[in-house]
């Protein structure tokens, strides 16, 4: 069912437009993602779809009666209101029905008027339809479930809303949005202020639920799991891709190298025909000049693709140091009676990444600052390697004086007689230049100052780089270059962080915080969270079949290469079910082979240089692609499922 439609949107400050002719259609069930670069205006979109900012042309559709809701960013709780009063606002709708049930109920009980029985038995049943849809006899359960997912507890429940801390009221924001249930519902990087727990639970949450979404998040582990379509918000355009965030990294390469093929093929056309005129625009051949003129005139020039911008990020070459980097043994940590972790024993070789994983408050900083040797711990010793020098960037970025300006806070201290015009350029491959460099570092926004702190990092000659939360306030491609950077790396790095997605592609090494435990994983995220989903089922199997459910995690324990290997798959996992319908493999294959057939034929035609003496048809060919594509993808995905259901 359409629920949302947007035609011809412009919305910009000043001169410039945020973005203009966005064209795009939420269906029930879809799950668009909104990535797009920092300041691309992606909030500002969600705003004008909710309605709380007007667009300057343009118009925004909700179908069917559709309701809208927006996570919001600030929250504005009654004084005297307590944590479950909050979020049991979002139910307002729900309570209002019960209790008109409940007066209906009572009249129709006490109604001897034939002609208004029938009519309160007629809203009775409505009522108690829409009721019974919406599960409205357990609201109870369903406030406790979605507050107890996002990190509330019981203890939580008579607190003063006001009394939370920033990070506490915007999941209580989130918890309400979420139990309002709006038709459509606008989340505003949803996953913020979440640890991974609350994170996981979130996700499984949202794929359930049948209402409309456009998520904002850089989140892209998140936007992998729940999206089931990609909005690009680049240079003011829109462009939409089928598919979670992965599927749109693969799709928007491949489009960028078609797009850049067709511009270079016209250009190439362009440049021979223009040679030709030169040559001939007097003479015998001076009436062909003249028509091929005419046509260079009418063609419709393509613009030369443009992907969005990613800074350059590189380290410099560093010193050899030992073999071993860190050695901790039998380490532990504890404030009064409260046990953060013990008996951590770990040993980072030179030139591996280590990442530390948990949730909120279990200790992951705590740790990064025993193992460099800025804090005590409680028990047990940690030995840094020979000739090891420490690069640190912290969560609150202290490394930059809030003072001085950015060329003044970026030079480092060792090295004073490098030149302004190299700090200029450094600054400027990170998106930092003009009279942003000449700023007080305090005036920057949080992914400027982020961007700025590594650029001082890559000045350094450390060899082992730790980092805190380092793709804080970073956008999507800003973390794709220091991914890169860091797996280019030649020393060693610990980083703490709750991205997965980063983690998988950075570490060869995890140590997991997880119900006060430590485990030590030697490999990356994707590989605990098999290990985790293998000890979750092999635990649910034994509770089925009577026995203890074995425990899902013991204290400083070793996953992966060095304890285990990889997790069996359980031959008690319940066969998935059909997401499309029954087909013979046969006839999807013969499907699948006329689709590429079909698609090859069209890549084959982008080549010809005639093309592109004709816009529409360009237009018309590309559409096709596309379309072929998105078709191919679900047929595919239909295979696979024949091949394992079929049978």
């Amino acid at each position: 069912m359409l629920l949302l439609s947007c035609s011809g949107l412009s919305r910009g400050y000043s001169a410039t437009p945020l973005f203009e002719g966005v064209e795009f259609e939420l269906h029930a069930g879809d799950r668009l993602g909104l990535v797009g670069p920092n300041g691309a205006g992606k909030t500002t979109l969600l705003r004008v779809l909710a309605g709380q900012d007007s667009p300057d042309s343009g118009r925004v559709q909700h179908h069917a009666g559709a309701r809208v809701g927006l996570l919001e960013q600030q929250a504005h709780f009654p004084p005297d209101w307590s944590v479950y009063q909050v979020a049991q606002s979002g139910l307002d709708e729900l309570i209002a029905a019960q209790q008109q049930f409940e007066q209906v109920a009572s009249e129709l009980a006490h109604c001897t008027d034939e002609d208004r029985r029938r009519q309160l038995s007629a809203q009775y049943d409505r009522l108690h339809e829409w009721l019974r849809h919406h599960n409205a006899y357990q609201l109870d359960h369903q406030i406790e479930a979605v507050l107890s997912g996002l990190g509330f507890g019981p203890e939580d429940y008579h607190r003063p809303a006001a009394t939370l801390s920033g990070g506490q009221q915007r999941r209580l924001l989130l918890a309400r949005l979420l139990l309002a249930a709006p038709d459509v519902l606008l989340l505003d990087e949803p996953s913020n202020h979440l640890d991974i727990h609350m994170t996981r639970w979130l996700e499984e949450y949202l794929v359930r639920q049948a209402e409309g979404m456009v998520i904002v998040s850089h989140d892209r582990y998140f936007l992998n799991r729940v999206a089931t379509r990609i909005l690009e918000l680049h240079q003011r355009r829109i462009t939409s891709y089928p598919g979670n965030y992965d599927q749109y990294v693969r799709l928007r390469q491949e489009r960028y190298e078609r797009q850049l093929k067709e511009y270079e093929a016209q250009q190439e056309f362009i440049a021979r025909q223009e040679e030709y005129i030169r040559r001939v625009h007097y003479g015998q051949l001076a009436r062909q000049a003249q028509s091929r003129a005419k046509v260079l005139e009418k063609l419709e020039r393509l613009e030369k693709p443009v992907l969005p911008g990613m800074p350059r990020i590189r380290f410099r070459e560093v010193p050899r140091c030992g073999d071993v980097v860190v050695r901790a043994e039998n380490l532990g940590m504890r404030y009064g009676q409260r046990v953060l972790f013990r008996n951590l024993n770990l040993e980072l070789p030179r030139g591996k990444r280590l990442g530390i994983l948990g949730p909120n408050g279990c200790g992951k900083s705590t740790l990064l600052r025993i193992l460099i040797g800025e804090e005590a711990p409680s028990e047990g010793r940690v030995e840094i390697g020979h000739r090891v020098v420490i690069g640190y960037l912290d969560q609150q970025l202290a490394v930059l004086n809030p003072e001085q300006t950015v060329l003044q806070a970026v030079r480092p201290a060792d090295d004073p007689d490098i030149t302004e015009q190299t700090l200029r350029d450094l600054l400027g491959s990170f998106g930092l230049s003009g009279e942003v460099v000449e700023q007080p570092v305090g005036s920057l926004s949080g992914g400027e100052r982020s961007r700025a702190a590594l650029a001082r990092l890559t000045l350094q000659r450390a060899n082992l780089l730790v980092l805190d939360e380092p793709t804080n306030h970073l956008d999507i491609w800003a973390c794709d270059a220091l991914e890169e950077a860091l797996r280019a790396f030649d020393g060693s790095v610990i980083v703490v962080s709750h991205d997965r997605y980063f983690l998988n592609r950075v570490v060869d090494m995890l140590i997991v915080f997880d119900h006060g435990t430590t485990e030590v994983v030697y490999g990356n995220y994707d590989l605990y969270e098999s290990l985790r989903q293998s000890r979750l089922s092999a635990a649910a199997a034994n509770k089925e079949a009577g026995g203890s459910a074995p425990s899902a995690s013991r204290s400083s324990r070793h996953a992966g290469a060095e304890g285990g290997g990889m997790p069996r798959s359980s031959s008690s996992k319940p066969r998935r079910k059909r997401r499309f319908p029954y087909r013979k493999v046969a006839d999807i294959e013969a499907d699948i082979a006329a689709a590429e057939s079909r698609l090859a034929s069209l890549e084959a035609e982008l080549q010809n240089p005639d093309l592109y003496r004709d816009a529409d048809r360009v237009r018309t060919t590309l559409q096709q692609i596309e379309q072929l594509k998105a078709a191919l993808t679900q047929l595919y995905e239909h295979w696979e499922e024949a091949v394992e259901l079929n049978g």
